[in-house]
């Protein structure tokens, strides 16, 4: 009675969707265009209140990704979490790695995970770690070492493209650019690509950012792993 009482203190009894059960409210909400869910989930704390729900987020998924796996099992150090983390895995991979197949919420959960350990962890683990933490998730999963290798590179790439132009992320790239991978064996280094990407984005995006010594120091690492360096490197 009191969750009735709640919902129509935020719905006016005018409206028909006060009417409406919760689980019609679910099947409507998830045939919306998920980039206007947000949208949604202000109308009202109600309506909020439902977009944290399970029972939403579980029929998103059915709906949204009728193809992914309910009962396959997760092994590995990467937590696969409830309907929600598991939408926004597909959805990432679909929508930011362009993949759509057996693997897809796999490279989406560990795409989840490395943005979070590097944006959101006050303190982020090293590269290091967080890269063999990746590696161990995809043959944990049946992956041979060459493709955990290729995948955990795409995944590096994609979220260093997609890290916001920002003092967090200038700080976060000259750390990863400074910390190297050297002491780390095949398959638990960062590939070249990794690496030119972190050094690109310092040099291209942060540019204006970097004081003399820190510029200089960049130049100096970056001199040791590329040959030759981008002229837009040195500032031409």
């Amino acid at each position: 009675m009191a969750e009735e009482s709640n919902k129509t203190s935020f719905l006016s009894v005018d409206c028909p969707f006060a009417k409406l059960p919760d689980h019609l409210l679910i099947e409507i909400f998830v045939r919306v265009p998920i980039v206007d869910w947000g949208e949604l989930s202000c109308v009202n704390k109600y309506w909020s209140n439902l977009f944290r729900e399970e029972c939403l987020w579980h029929a998103a998924l059915i709906r949204c990704f009728p193809l992914a796996g309910q009962g396959k099992t997760w092994p590995g150090p990467i937590p696969r979490g409830m309907s929600k983390r598991r939408f926004a895995a597909l959805y990432t991979s679909k929508c930011i790695l362009a993949l759509d197949d057996e693997i897809s919420e796999l490279v989406g959960h560990t795409y989840l995970f490395l943005k979070e350990q590097l944006e959101i962890s006050t303190m982020p683990a090293p590269s290091g770690i967080l890269h063999g933490t990746i590696i161990d998730q995809f043959i944990a999963c049946g992956k041979s070492r060459d493709r955990a290798h290729e995948l955990a590179s795409l995944i590096w790439l994609a979220v260093i493209d997609n890290m916001d132009d920002n003092h967090q992320t200038f700080l976060l790239l000259k750390r990863l650019a400074f910390e190297g991978d050297v002491y780390l064996a095949y398959p638990y280094s960062r590939s070249y690509k990794v690496e030119w990407k972190i050094f690109e984005r310092l040099f291209t995006d942060f540019g204006d950012c970097l004081n003399e010594a820190d510029k200089y120091d960049l130049l100096g690492c970056a001199k040791q792993k590329f040959e030759p360096i981008p002229a837009t490197w040195l500032g031409y």
